[in-house]
């Protein structure tokens, strides 16, 4: 049994026969309730042809199922004073929706009517496909997301870790409607999903109306495992790119451990000491963005000198071995090979000496304040619980906790050592066309 020693608030969990995981986090003071529907269903289920139909389905499942048509599942949320929206990752998919308390049972069956029955019509995939290659092409206009797909090219030759939850080009201007279809069915289901109530509720009432709505759902959901490794990287890969633009850019790369590996506690330190965030005992804490921090050592490296307008680290634990980068923006005048250089020397410093005590400490203490505030509010709570129960189990978060407040200076130097090898190195560089310095 682990002793609960984050902010989490009490849980009732329970499995229906057709294999729907529900976990209810009651807040009694809460004026809100939230309800969330991570299915384990991403990118990751993809293959070269499909790429991108779990985010196409994310769209579609929002443009009609047998109760509610094109438009009314947003009418009947915001009509209760309430928002709603979704998101697609790697290694799942998710629904959310967070209303006044007493409407409730409105998400609820907005959420049992689509989990196995959205229509997914010819002429709504149609327009979709314009929508989504319109998203596809905004962000090609980002250096950022061009590097990042490089990477992800160079970085997995086999594992569908390769390719980004958008989907190729190719793949969205030709997938069907029924190639979609057949991926919805195949995947979505109560066998993948987990289904969290957070906030102000009666928790019996709630149960009540889960189990009239959910457990009249056939049991559906292929396994979702991904059984393909990736091999481990031999020498190390670059790719130059160039395009629109006006500052250099930069992302160095190496093969970081999956979420429940033993070398991740130890990897989250390391993280945090070079690009200053704590993304998974943060407040608010959604996947991660880059971490950027003033105290970290690559802010003092590369920002506070003038060699970088940004430059921090990205790096997400998943269900699986998954990138850990580094990334900067060059300033005006800066040469990417000085940046690259510089980046060289940070990591090799972790290498040799590892963290100072006085790092260790701060890093420990943001950790201690993220925990006690990442419980806050209805719709954080929910999102939180879902992720861990998605990807892990709920109380995995505490034995994550206890394992980052024990690790120190030595273990960090030591994951530094096995982690930043040459020999499994990629390293990403674009040069604008339009302006910037060449590396």
């Amino acid at each position: 049994m682990v002793r609960r020693v984050t902010a989490r608030p009490p849980l009732r969990r329970f499995r229906l026969r057709n294999g729907l995981h529900v976990v209810l986090a009651p807040q009694p003071a809460s004026p809100t309730a939230s309800v969330w529907v991570w299915y384990r269903v991403g990118s990751k289920n993809e293959w070269p042809g499909v790429t991108g139909a779990s985010h196409w389905i994310e769209h579609m499942v929002f443009e009609g199922s047998p109760r509610y048509g094109k438009g009314e599942m947003d009418r009947a949320i915001v009509r209760v004073g309430g928002s709603l929206n979704a998101f697609t990752d790697t290694d799942y998919t998710v629904y959310f929706s967070t209303v006044p308390r007493e409407h409730l049972a409105v998400p609820l069956d907005i959420e049992s009517d689509r989990m196995t029955r959205a229509l997914l019509l010819d002429g709504e995939v149609e327009r979709e496909r314009t929508i989504i290659h319109s998203e596809r092409e905004g962000n090609e206009n980002w250096p950022e997301f061009r590097v990042e797909e490089e990477l992800l090219q160079l970085g997995f030759r086999v594992h569908p870790y390769r390719w980004d939850a958008l989907g190729s080009r190719a793949d969205i201007e030709r997938l069907t409607p029924q190639e979609l279809r057949d991926y919805y069915h195949r995947f979505y289901g109560p066998r993948n999903a987990v289904l969290v109530v957070a906030g102000g509720f009666a928790p019996v009432a709630a149960e009540r109306t889960i189990r009239g709505r959910f457990s009249r759902l056939a049991s559906a959901g292929d396994d979702v495992t991904v059984h393909v490794r990736e091999p481990e990287p031999h020498g190390e890969r670059r790719a130059e790119l160039g395009g629109p633009g006006t500052t250099p850019y930069l992302q160095v790369a190496w093969r970081g451990p999956a979420l429940r590996d033993p070398g991740t506690p130890s990897t989250l330190v390391l993280d945090a000491v070079l690009g200053g965030a704590v993304p998974l005992f943060a407040p608010g804490f959604r996947s991660r963005g880059p971490g950027e921090h003033p105290s970290s050592r690559l802010h003092r490296a590369l920002i506070d000198p003038g060699l970088a307008v940004r430059a921090g680290t990205s790096w997400q634990p998943r269900e699986y071995p998954s990138l850990f980068g580094i990334y900067a923006l060059a300033a005006p005048g800066t040469r990417l090979d000085r940046l690259e250089e510089r980046i060289d020397s940070v990591v090799a410093g972790l290498c040799r000496a590892g963290p100072t005590p006085t790092e260790i400490e701060d890093v420990r203490a943001r950790i201690r304040r993220g925990a006690a505030l990442v419980y806050e509010g209805a719709s954080h709570t929910g999102y939180r619980l879902g992720y861990f129960a998605t990807v892990a189990r709920p109380e995995y978060e505490d034995e994550l906790l206890r394992a980052l407040l024990r690790v120190r200076a030595a273990d960090v130097r030591e994951r530094a050592r096995a982690l930043f090898r040459n020999d499994a190195r990629l390293v990403v560089r674009y040069t604008p066309t339009n302006g910037g310095v060449d590396g």
